[in-house]
């Protein structure tokens, strides 16, 4: 719902799995933590620091990369091959 909600285009759902997983497990990291256990006591200020610094780094990152590729080959196809689909206009594939 977040993604139609956003408008983003990951076909995948990576950052739903990935990115929104790991910012959980690691803000939990922060809160559960126990001396006991690992040693060390949890931060859960110290860990969504981490969590900022993380994904400003990695997003300004994303960005310089898809500004080259932009450049260089272009980030979207045309809007009849999306229309088409991939399989069929990039491909050759047909359902028989």
């Amino acid at each position: 719902m977040l993604k139609r909600l956003l408008r983003c285009d990951d076909a995948l759902d990576a950052f739903g799995i990935h990115g929104v997983g790991g910012i959980i497990g690691a803000l939990l990291t922060g809160w559960l933590a126990s001396p006991a256990i690992g040693g060390v006591r949890g931060d859960t200020l110290a860990q969504l620091a981490g969590i900022g610094a993380t994904l400003v780094y990695s997003g300004g990152m994303t960005l310089v990369v898809l500004m080259v590729i932009d450049r260089l080959v272009g980030l979207r196809v045309g809007v009849r091959t999306e229309t088409d689909g991939l399989d069929l206009s990039e491909h050759g594939e047909a359902i028989a």
